[in-house]
Formats: C-alpha cells, sequence, structure tokens
C-alpha cells in the first residue's frame, strides 16, 4: 500500500501544500499515488486524471501530480487550459524540483514542492475569482494499489 510509505503527516504536507496553491487560483490541483503504474506513466496519468474528473473543471486548469511509488514513475499532467499557457520547459522543471526529492525519499517535500510551483503558475493565469469561484475538486489525496 502507498500508505506504507507516505505517512499521516506526509499527507498533512500535501494536502496543505494543494490548499496553499489553490488559495489565490481558480485552478486545481489534485495527487494520485499508487505502488505500480500500469503501462506507460503518461498513460496511467491520463486514465487517472479522467477518473477524476480533471477534465470537467471549468477553466480546464486541473493538474494532476501522479506518482507509482514501487515503480519509480512520476508524471505531471495538465489540462488543456494550463497548458496552452505554461512557459516553455515549466513541467520539466518542476518534475527535476520532484525527483530531486524523490532520489532522497523526500516524497512529501517533493510533492510540495512541486505543487507550490503549479501553483504560481495557475495563480498568474487563472487567478482566483472571489465571485463564484468554488473549489471543484478534492483536495485530499487519492490513493490506488
Amino acid at each position: 500500500m502507498p500508505k506504507d510509505v507516505i505517512t499521516e503527516a506526509d499527507e498533512q504536507q500535501i494536502v496543505a501544500a494543494i490548499a496553499e496553491a489553490e488559495k489565490n487560483t481558480s485552478g486545481e490541483i489534485r495527487v494520485h499515488i499508487e505502488n505500480n503504474c500500469k503501462g506507460k506513466v503518461l498513460d496511467r496519468a491520463t486514465e487517472v486524471f479522467a477518473e477524476l474528473h480533471m477534465h470537467e473543471t471549468q477553466g480546464r486548469n486541473g493538474v494532476l501530480f501522479y506518482v507509482a511509488l514501487l515503480d519509480h514513475q512520476f508524471a505531471i499532467l495538465g489540462d488543456a487550459g494550463i497548458n496552452a499557457i505554461v512557459p516553455e520547459h515549466f513541467w520539466e522543471d518542476v518534475t527535476a524540483k520532484v525527483i530531486s526529492h524523490f532520489k532522497e525519499k523526500r516524497y512529501a517535500q517533493g510533492l510540495s514542492e512541486g505543487i507550490l510551483m503549479a501553483g504560481e503558475q495557475l495563480q498568474v493565469h487563472f487567478p482566483y475569482n472571489q465571485k463564484g469561484d468554488i473549489n471543484e475538486l478534492k483536495d485530499d489525496i487519492s490513493f490506488g494499489e
């Protein structure tokens, strides 16, 4: 189980990073953690993105952080709205930051820093709208097998 690696304190740190990153944006960030990646990592991340209904956000500005712990696989998947406007190499830079922590088994730290980086871009391009902006997706971590 991924929960054998991700402690409750880790989970709280990651969820707090999601809340912080989403505080000033209409963008939505989710984290999915499982042990094994079934198939290619981007294909699996795309499946999870759909399963979590992340493509249904109003601004098409959802971002998924996908982790397969035992297979050492990681991907960030942004929806069409955010992918169209982030700077070139942005996702690669976030991935490099996250992976640098993963190599030291600092999963929560890596995810938290990556989430905050994504949140900064979301704030620039999808600012929080006080009128009618709702949290469209849960902030908790979803876990697979």
